[in-house]
């Protein structure tokens, strides 16, 4: 069964959803739709995400709420913040072990990890 955390982004008072910002965070996707009058809507492919953070400040504790912050090769969205939100040391867990499955299954490398030294040895190899 595919699992999927769906959060509103909450104003820091008492963590009400009153904000019109919606994240919906699947095996294959991170989607952010925000707006009333206008509304965006961007996504992000799970294999591009490289890095995930948790940031939670004293009123954002308080209220039991974090922002996960994850780095990306995508072209729009380089730092994707999901701020303000509940359960996101779950939600931070799932899109880092999602990541890694998503480059697994697509066969894709992350190139950020190589060194200059590794490539000239895989250099090398081919000549």
């Amino acid at each position: 069964m595919a699992m999927e955390f769906v959060e509103k982004k909450r104003i820091l008072f008492l963590g009400l959803p009153w904000t019109f910002t919606k994240y919906t965070v699947g095996e294959e996707i991170i989607n952010i739709k925000a707006g009333f009058f206008k509304t965006v809507e961007d996504d992000c492919y799970m294999y591009k995400v490289t890095d995930v953070k948790l940031e939670a400040s004293l009123p954002e504790r308080i209220f039991k709420l974090g922002t996960v912050v994850c780095y990306t090769g995508d072209t729009t969205h380089q730092v994707l913040k999901l701020i303000h939100i509940k359960n996101a040391r779950q939600i931070k867990d799932y899109i880092l072990e999602q990541s890694e499955k998503q480059r697994m299954k697509r066969r894709t490398l992350n190139t950020q990890s190589l060194n200059s030294g590794a490539l000239e040895d895989i250099d090398d190899d081919i000549s």
